[in-house]
């Protein structure tokens, strides 16, 4: 029994000294009221320069860490609300939230990190403060619902990553602690098994989905807080998404289209990042982000998130990539391309877009800036013009070679 105690404290010991992360609850109050509450372990890997090379840091989010009243808010006078944790010696973590009313989602990882803390970063060849985001994430809960997700998830953010365990928030919270009601994360989720059946008994499937056609083109515009235009769009969209069937009992591909009369538009634009935000209740919520490169005027859709909960899923289906490179075209210009496109996102969701222009940067009169034709259209475009060309070339060697003929048939009589 003794033996046993001791191993027990030796191992106690171990995990102390390698830094074995801590569960830590994080509050944020306004008034007597709860707004936001966490409860995670979090853990940081970051890469920083030193004088001979690089080297990466392990960082545990400390049970000792507080919630910075300063930079937290519960999202009053128009701001997003904001949990942001502060811990060592001058790092801190942040996770800002978004809401369309009936869904919340950590739109905003920060993580800031002081080069300088020489306990964290030895040699470290800065002495600054280095901020990094990352965006969605894909951690969202239905409103008045607990997100919670035990399997440990990592997330790239900059030079560093981050890894949360054991996580268990709520934000726009109605009461002062955690919804009972549970959103639980996909690593959380086992694999659907079968219904079971018994004796005497057979389950026919359901029939697959009827293709639903060429989807509706919409017309879309976000607006700055002054209320001037900012981002305009006008694109039929069609979901594309591989998922679990609970009335076919396998995994199915299915198009959905958004329907432009029942879809919410929303988002908001930046000096180089716009984002249109559609949201068909209840079944989706697409994000669509472009960001602008300032070196070269240029700007690209560069982030596609998707967010689906179809009545016949298993679990609320959730996609995202964040490093994409579509719709490419000139500041001061809008994209277009008549022609279907298929937006490879991740394996098991692709956005098909039909008759698109968009514009996420410089509207200045609520109109379309010239547009800049997308590489299939100006294809399509040149293969009639060369089709054409060599009908007419063609028809043009069939006519000489008909009058050369017809010249040498007369030089063989004599006139008397």
């Amino acid at each position: 029994m003794k033996l046993c105690h001791a191993l027990a404290v030796l191992i106690i010991a171990w995990l102390a000294v390698i830094g074995h992360v801590q569960a830590v609850t994080l509050e944020v109050n306004q008034g007597n009221s709860t707004c936001i509450k966490a409860e995670l372990s979090a853990s940081f890997s970051i890469t920083y320069n030193t004088s001979s090379g690089t080297r990466t840091a392990q960082v545990s989010l400390p049970d000792s860490s507080t919630v910075d009243a300063g930079s937290s808010s519960c999202g009053t006078d128009g701001s997003s609300p904001w949990l942001v944790a502060v811990f060592g010696a001058g790092h801190a973590l942040g996770l800002g939230f978004s809401t369309n009313g009936s869904l919340y989602s950590v739109a905003n990882l920060t993580l800031q990190y002081n080069l300088s803390d020489t306990s964290v970063f030895p040699d470290s060849d800065s002495l600054d403060v280095v901020t990094v985001v990352s965006s969605s994430l894909g951690i969202w809960a239905t409103i008045n619902t607990t997100y919670r997700c035990e399997s440990p998830t990592t997330f790239s953010v900059g030079s560093a990553s981050v890894t949360f365990s054991g996580m268990r928030l709520e934000a726009y919270m109605p009461q002062n602690d955690l919804s009972p009601t549970e959103s639980v994360c996909t690593a959380d989720q086992a694999s659907t098994a079968a219904p079971p059946t018994t004796p005497g008994t057979t389950t026919t499937p359901a029939p697959p989905p009827t293709p639903p056609g060429i989807p509706e083109r919409g017309a879309y515009s976000v607006s700055n807080i002054n209320g001037s235009v900012c981002l305009l769009a006008r694109m039929g969209l069609q979901l594309n998404v591989s998922y679990f069937s609970l009335s076919q009992n396998k995994t199915i591909q299915e198009l959905v289209n958004l329907s432009p009369n029942e879809t919410i538009v929303s988002g908001s634009c930046e000096p180089s990042s716009a984002s249109l935000v559609l949201t068909q209740e209840p079944i989706a919520t697409l994000n669509l982000t472009f960001t602008l490169n300032s070196t070269n005027s240029r700007y690209r859709l560069s982030a596609i998130t998707l967010l689906a909960n179809w009545s016949d899923m298993t679990a609320p289906f959730w996609a995202s990539n964040t490093s994409l490179d579509y719709l490419r075209s000139t500041l001061g210009r809008s994209y277009m391309c008549n022609a279907e496109q298929t937006l490879a996102v991740v394996p098991t969701f692709s956005l098909n877009t039909f008759r698109v222009q968009v514009q996420p940067f410089e509207v200045t009169t609520n109109q379309f800036a010239t547009a800049e034709e997308c590489q299939i259209d100006q294809t399509q475009m040149l293969i009639p013009i060369i089709v054409g060309a060599a009908l007419a070339g063609l028809v043009l060697i069939v006519l000489i070679a008909y009058l050369i003929g017809r010249k040498r048939s007369h030089a063989g009589y004599q006139t008397i």
